[in-house]
């Protein structure tokens, strides 16, 4: 069977290469169609499932998320969106002196001259800057990132049904420090010995296959057999001397212990969230795509990662929740899983194919075939190899890539702080898997609907007001979110009202604080990458984003286990976790404020060299 890494250019004819092109814009052809016929469903399912009312609904989805639609192209303000990457914003903030003119290269030559006058060129500047030979390369690379982003989806939400409906929210506190942490560690390490022996294409399908043959095998042989496989709660609880009516540490973990299948889902779901979008997609994007294309291929990508979880969502809530038990319906979410995990790899495979193709040839700007020399260059070149000590000190000496850190471990810990406390709430209010299943279906639907509203607005922000207010936006949202939030647990939960009004602010919380995360806080983040070397941005990259997203998450997840065990239970500790939530919100605030002044340093060197 042919491998990505023998693909032989002479064997990619320009029949194939149409081919490809045709096949992912019928693709997207299909999905939009899909998308309009949903999202007024979704506005009504959501009014009902989440408990929101239609006028707040209705306010969520006109202008509160979303994944902001392209950037201007003539101009080269063209900034980032969503999950979006270290290019673009290194292409809007780097360029803070060239948002005005610098960059009329940002067009391609491809590009029809514009006539200002033509208000048609102009949407189309605006709304889908992609050109002539562009648009293969385009829609093959932005097919992985709506796979990851689907497949993502599905396996998360599935993950927190399984734990949340069989542990408990609180469950997710000492999975995420005694499961998913060591799992990441190992995964680093695994990942920095395996890129220093693979070349790139061999290194991705080793990373990305072995996620999803755990997926299928789950589904296919341990969870039907779980209950041979799996002691009973009573069996656990006998051995633990804890009262089945018992509370505390000790009764979480004999439930985690008699389903160990369920939690061991979460801790490989939660590790693929952090290796997917940031290691599988971003790092061979930012390979592949220049900076005068990043400024309009990342908007883009934003707007397919706000399309997948529309899809998975809709998939969940229309179809797989739909089964006569949990059973039924993890089968039909582990198809899908699996079907996007091929599109993957397939999709990784056509593109590699078709830019080994056109490598050198593009009229894009210089920086395109620099960057198709440089890709060359990579498969002869061998790398160096590092352990993980070396890796961890090279992370440590760097302030830049630290502060980076240190915005991702900031947003780790405060979404960690208020949302396990929300899980905790929606399953008082739907215990039955199915019918929490539907909730959390709605609500990725919600988010991604959402965020490719606002993403626009997100572009034009940074694109505007620089990649400073873009990085601080996101803490100062969340600040203002949190308020009416932590208030209504502070008040009380005694009541059906009062728990369906905590569970309406806790999910507008939610919602709105992950769109805003997806609309500025990845683009900014992920562009501040790109002044950074290779080996830099390669395993440094790697080390952030996957220790430092779950130390953030796990160490939220170690406080709050302190916390319920000296207040009793985590409702009782909400004081102290909103000291804790703004002192951890400044902190991140002013980090995001001292990288800026590195950052537009550095990409303004970087755009100095360049010129030279």
């Amino acid at each position: 069977m042919r491998t990505g890494s023998s693909l032989s250019v002479s064997a990619y004819t320009p029949r194939r290469r149409h081919h490809h092109r045709y096949t992912a814009a019928w693709f997207y052809i299909i999905i939009l169609i899909a998308i309009t016929s949903v999202d007024v469903v979704i506005a009504k399912d959501c009014a009902n499932l989440l408990t929101i009312p239609i006028s707040i609904s209705s306010r969520i989805g006109s202008g509160a998320s979303g994944r902001s639609v392209p950037l201007r192209v003539a101009r080269g303000g063209t900034n980032d969106d969503e999950a979006v990457s270290n290019e673009n914003e290194s292409t809007d903030n780097m360029k803070q002196p060239l948002l005005t003119n610098a960059h009329a290269e940002a067009a391609p030559s491809t590009a029809p001259a514009t006539d200002t006058s033509n208000w048609r060129t102009k949407l189309r500047n605006v709304v889908f800057p992609i050109y002539g030979e562009e648009m293969t390369k385009f829609l093959l690379i932005g097919s992985i990132k709506f796979f990851v982003i689907l497949a993502l989806t599905i396996t998360r939400d599935n993950k927190d049904t399984m734990v949340v409906t069989e542990c408990g929210a609180e469950a997710i506190a000492f999975l995420k420090i005694y499961g998913v942490l060591p799992a990441a560690t190992m995964f680093i390490g695994i990942y920095s010995k395996m890129a220093s022996i693979l070349d790139k294409k061999p290194l991705f399908y080793a990373t990305c296959i072995p996620f999803f043959a755990f997926f299928f095998l789950f589904d296919a042989i341990i969870y039907p057999n779980r209950g041979s496989i799996q002691p009973s709660l009573s069996t656990v609880q006998s051995i633990m001397r804890v009262s089945p009516s018992g509370g505390g540490a000790s009764a979480i973990f004999s439930k985690l212990f008699a389903n160990w299948t369920s939690a061991l889902f979460y801790i490989v779901a939660e590790v693929y969230s952090s290796v997917s979008v940031g290691i599988l997609f971003w790092q061979y994007a930012n390979d592949v795509v220049s900076v005068s294309q990043a400024k309009r291929f990342y908007p883009l990508f934003a707007q397919m990662s706000g399309i997948a979880p529309i899809v998975a969502g809709q998939y969940v809530v229309r179809y797989a929740s739909r089964a006569k038990d949990f059973g039924q319906s993890l089968r039909r979410l582990t198809w899908m899983v699996n079907f996007s995990g091929l599109m993957i790899c397939l999709f990784y495979r056509w593109s590699n194919a078709y830019i080994e193709k056109t490598a050198g040839v593009s009229e894009d700007a210089k920086d395109d075939s620099a960057r198709g020399e440089m890709l060359v260059k990579q498969k002869k070149k061998k790398k160096s190899k590092m352990t993980m000590i070396e890796s961890a000190r090279f992370l440590a000496s760097s302030e830049y890539l630290r502060l980076i850190a240190t915005l991702v471990v900031g947003y780790g810990l405060s979404i960690n702080f208020t949302e396990i406390m929300w899980k905790s709430i929606v399953k008082r209010q739907y215990p039955n898997p199915l019918d929490y299943q539907r909730f959390m279906g709605n609500f990725s639907s919600v988010v991604g609907f959402s965020t490719c509203i606002v993403i626009f607005l997100g572009v034009q922000a940074i694109r505007i007001l620089g990649w400073r207010i873009g990085a601080l936006a996101t803490p100062m949202v969340m600040a203002c979110l949190a308020i009416p939030y932590f208030s209504s647990i502070l008040i009380g939960l005694d009541s059906p009202q009062q728990l369906r009004i905590a569970v309406i602010f806790g999910t507008l919380n939610s919602l709105l604080s992950k769109t805003t995360k997806y609309a500025l806080f990845d683009p900014t983040t992920q562009m501040a990458y790109i002044p950074l070397d290779d080996e830099s941005k390669v395993k440094g990259k790697a080390a952030i984003e996957v220790l430092g997203s779950r130390i953030g998450k796990s160490g939220g997840s170690l406080v709050q286990q302190f916390l319920v065990l000296v207040f009793g239970n985590i409702i009782s500790a909400a004081p102290v976790l909103v000291v804790l939530y703004y002192s951890v919100l400044g902190w991140w605030a002013y980090s995001a404020h001292r990288l800026s002044s590195l950052f537009y340093a550095r990409t303004a060197t970087q755009e100095r060299n360049k010129e030279d």
